[in-house]
This record gives C-alpha cells, sequence and structure tokens, in this order.
C-alpha cells in the first residue's frame, strides 16, 4: 500500500529546502571535519544527502535504510582497502538518516555504538540543527575510527571528503 502522505512529502520537496539547511559554509565545514578527522585514521567518512526519492521508490515503499545500503553501493564505500568506509545518510524529505558501516568497522564496535552514535545525532536533527547533527556523527565516528584503523605514515584518502548532495 502506498503512503500518499510520503508521495506528497516527495514529490514537495525540493533541493532549496535542502540547501537551506546546508548551505555552502555548512558543506565546507563539514568536508573540513572529514578531512581533519582522516588524518589521524584509515577509515573513510562519506556524508550524502539526498533531498528526494524517486516516485518509483515511493511506489515500491523504499525506506531510507534501503535507499542508504543503495547509495553505499553507488559511492563504493564498501570498496575501501580495509573495509572501514562509513556512511552518513541523510533522507530530507523523509527527515531520516542511517548510518551505514562497511563490515570491517561494524564487526569491531557492533550494533549498540552505532545506536548510540545515532540518539546523539539525533537530539540535534530533531531541533532542525542537521549540520550539527551530522558533525556530531562525524565526531563519533572518527573517535572509533582512530581506536580501530590509526593512521599509518602514509594513509591515502580512498574516498572524496566532499558531502554529496544528490
Amino acid at each position: 500500500m502506498v503512503n500518499f502522505s510520503r508521495l506528497f512529502k516527495h514529490l514537495f520537496a525540493t533541493s532549496r529546502q535542502t540547501k537551506k539547511h546546508f548551505p555552502v559554509s555548512a558543506l565546507q565545514q563539514i568536508e573540513a571535519r572529514i578531512a581533519k578527522s582522516e588524518v589521524g585514521h584509515s577509515g573513510q567518512i562519506r556524508v550524502v544527502i539526498e533531498t528526494t526519492l524517486s516516485p518509483y521508490a515511493i511506489w515500491h515503499q523504499q525506506s531510507s535504510r534501503e535507499r542508504s545500503i543503495e547509495v553505499f553501493s553507488l559511492q563504493k564505500i564498501w570498496d575501501t582497502e580495509n573495509n572501514n568506509g562509513v556512511l552518513i545518510y541523510l533522507l530530507m524529505a523523509d527527515h531520516a538518516f542511517e548510518i551505514i558501516a562497511d563490515r570491517g568497522v561494524h564487526q569491531k564496535v557492533g550494533d549498540e555504538f552505532w545506536n548510540n552514535v545515532c540518539k546523539r545525532m539525533e537530539i540535534h536533527l530533531k531541533n532542525g540543527d542537521f549540520h550539527a547533527g551530522v558533525l556530531e556523527g562525524i565526531e563519533e565516528i572518527d573517535q572509533i575510527l582512530r581506536k580501530f584503523y590509526p593512521a599509518t605514515i602514509i594513509t591515502p584518502n580512498e574516498l572524496s571528503d566532499k558531502p554529496v548532495l544528490i
């Protein structure tokens, strides 16, 4: 059964609304924070912000979780050398977010860690401070990646630090 309320939210969501929450300055701050983070560990953090899903995806009841897993694959976050990529995915029309970690990271920290990160991020996101929520998530992920994947002398940056808007 199609959720028509969700369909209308997605049909009327605009990139302009997303850019209101994530102006260029906020995106630059996120990029700089990821770059700073990745100096201290070999993990890879990606932030993807999607305004809306296609009507086809809504019709087929694609959840934000399913879409985030798809984006994880499309962005090739699973393809890092040490299986230590992490995606922070926001779906603006649904006011939803997901954190997807590659198997190397997830096996070391487990579901409880990710649930705690989500709870801390959610405080900001519920108040409409999406930028602060993303920065909070990056900070938490940075700490765990430093613990399990400390930087080596040469730590290549396998994925761009620039947030992706789709």
